[in-house]
């Protein structure tokens, strides 16, 4: 069977090397892809915007799964196309996608589910929202754009004038765009955030194993918010007995209220959460994989994920085997572009790819690079590469993942140098460099 995968990210070269190991798969193609996927698939030079290209080559190939990664093409409702070509695609529809396009749309589905999450008030004018403030006295804010902004549309504010200049640069300024036509002004929850992705059919759901990623640019978790520098998981955050409570308290609930409002959802349902000292409350849904959250799960998934797709599908997901895994742990280091998250430069020849591939228990999937016309790997993006690596602990893999970093550079190349060090210290009582 041959799969198609929509998408140009690190997310999409883990989903297509992952669906590549499936004896079900002969030949996995990406659209449009990057230079990763060039080697471990074959890229298809087609937007993942251009809909019926998608589609005329999906029929032309005889593509028997298209797995659409990102979250536009999803809100945008290309799986809702493809279904109206009679071609089997694993993803929420356009509607039910409104989980991660619609801040607001998300709320509303929490507070039906009775989902703990934190308290909110939303609003599409600026001078409402000012007013709001003025009248409000709390121990904090978050300030969220309504719409999707790459991971980036919020703000956390330590006092109601930040919350207001938050306000300014998304309502106003428009700092993200259309993303900011609507807006919430959120409590501001305390603990830390843990990530928990299940996928379900609609009825069934087989949650992964949670996940910790790592938001803020720099060391220490300060800096802007970004699409995110790193993850790990297993995460301990999260123990057996709290992603059991997850699941019957957040997740299920989730997906049976979307089924009471008519909005089925089948896909990754991508539960982003606080855990506070009164529990885990639920921060934001996504409708899609994470990213960077996909690459270490995946590198540990040790199921057939073809198989899992195709179940999901058909709504028959109860008649699975339960998800076997690595019982390594698994970390993701994230190099980035100088700037990011701000503005930077494209085009920059990456070296020490080769030397970094060639270490045990690793492996770097690309986020944002190309081809020359030379076939020399460049920078294209933001976050350029996403390195994963296996060990015996966390630390261990920790190692290995910054050791297979020393050996890639490029101008103004950079990474965090701390990914998983909260999970090391909370496992062991030090944290390791």
């Amino acid at each position: 069977m041959n799969v198609l995968v929509v998408g140009n990210g690190g997310r999409e070269h883990a989903l297509a090397w992952k669906l590549s190991q499936s004896p079900e798969v002969s030949k996995v193609y990406v659209a449009p892809g990057n230079a990763g996927t060039a080697v471990d698939a074959e890229n298809v030079d087609i937007s993942q915007d251009d809909y019926p290209a998608l589609i005329q080559f999906a029929k032309e190939h005889k593509i028997g799964l298209t797995v659409v990664g990102p979250e536009a093409p999803l809100v945008g409702g290309l799986v809702d196309a493809f279904l109206a070509e009679g071609l089997r695609v694993f993803g929420p529809t356009k509607k039910a996608a409104q989980m991660e396009g619609s801040k607001i749309f998300c709320k509303e589905v929490l507070n039906r589910a009775l989902v703990p999450t934190a308290r909110s008030q939303a609003f599409d004018n600026p001078n409402d929202a000012y007013a709001y403030l003025r009248a409000t006295d709390q121990d904090g804010y978050v300030v969220k754009a309504g719409g999707l902004a790459a991971g980036k549309g919020v703000v956390v504010c330590d006092t109601k004038e930040e919350a207001a200049e938050a306000v300014r640069q998304i309502a106003e300024e428009r700092a993200f765009g259309a993303a900011g036509d609507h807006f919430l002004i959120e409590e501001r929850l305390v603990g830390q955030e843990a990530s928990v992705l299940a996928i379900t059919d609609g009825q069934t759901i087989m949650t992964l194993q949670p996940a910790q990623d790592h938001k803020a640019a720099y060391d220490g978790d300060v800096g802007p918010n970004t699409g995110g520098m790193g993850a790990y998981c297993p995460a301990s955050l999260v123990d057996d007995r709290k992603l059991h409570w997850i699941e019957e308290k957040i997740l299920l609930p989730t997906v049976f209220t979307l089924n009471r409002m008519d909005t089925k959802f089948k896909g990754v349902l991508y539960a982003g959460l606080m855990m506070t000292p009164q529990g885990p409350r639920v921060l934001e849904y996504n409708a899609r994989f994470g990213d960077p959250e996909c690459q270490p799960l995946l590198f540990r998934l040790k199921t057939d994920l073809h198989t899992v797709m195709q179940a999901t599908i058909d709504e028959r997901l109860m008649s699975l085997a339960p998800l076997e895994w690595d019982a390594r742990p698994a970390v993701c280091v994230v190099m980035a572009s100088k700037g990011y998250p701000g503005a930077y430069e494209k085009g920059f020849e990456i070296f020490g790819l080769d030397d970094a591939a060639q270490l045990p228990d690793v492996k770097v999937f690309h986020a944002g690079t190309k081809l020359d016309a030379n076939g020399v790997v460049r920078t294209n993006g933001g976050r350029v590469l996403d390195v994963v690596a296996l060990g015996d602990t966390v630390a261990d893999a920790k190692r290995k993942a910054y050791e297979a970093v020393s050996k890639i550079h490029w101008e103004g190349s950079w990474s965090r140098s701390d990914i998983a060090d909260k999970e090391i210290k909370a496992t062991s009582g030090t944290t390791e460099s």
